[in-house]
């Protein structure tokens, strides 16, 4: 495994470590704003990946899918970061502090339009991170380094397009019970 694919791993432990204290120190220690702070550090782990990226590829390492990564992870860290924060503290606080109503399983038209949310945040998430990966590739300017950061961004928007597909057909068929 690669430098940068450890540095991936490590971001993505460094990332659960920010989640769960966070929630520990806002519900266990009631130290609420210090709980946010840790719980908006998630996106700064993905920045530090991005960072360590950039500086992998300027010293002229071979591109590989793990530097493709990064942008994808900070992208969706910060589109998608309060609506994981949201899920993340409605469900500690049902099954780890017992204090808070059971998490709502929707259905029908309600979860049609949350997940159509969803999905156009990740629309958002793919032209943040398309943006940073179309950086990076006009940045190194050699089409044969970048193929592999071509490719990370056409599967991305393939997996976009489904995403959507899929959202589109909970208000054709609304999920039942």
């Amino acid at each position: 495994m690669n430098f940068i694919a450890w540095i991936i791993v490590a971001c993505e432990i460094g990332f659960w470590i920010f989640i769960i204290a966070g929630l520990v120190t806002r519900y266990i220690f009631n130290k609420k704003k210090a709980g946010l702070f840790l719980l908006a550090m998630t996106p700064i782990v993905d920045l530090v990946l991005l960072v360590f990226t950039s500086i992998d590829i300027y010293r002229g390492a071979d591109i590989t899918l793990a530097h493709s990564i990064a942008p994808i992870y900070l992208a969706i860290s910060l589109v998608y970061g309060k609506s994981m924060i949201q899920w993340a503290d409605e469900r500690f606080l049902y099954y780890v502090k017992r204090d808070g109503p059971k998490p709502k399983r929707r259905i029908g038209m309600d979860y049609a339009k949350h997940s159509m949310k969803g999905s156009l945040q990740h629309i958002l998430a793919y032209i943040i991170g398309g943006a940073l990966l179309l950086f990076i590739i006009f940045y190194i300017g050699d089409s044969s380094k970048t193929e592999i950061l071509w490719r990370t961004l056409k599967l991305w928007g393939i997996i976009v397009l489904i995403d959507n597909a899929i959202s589109i057909t909970y208000f054709i068929w609304p999920r039942k019970m």
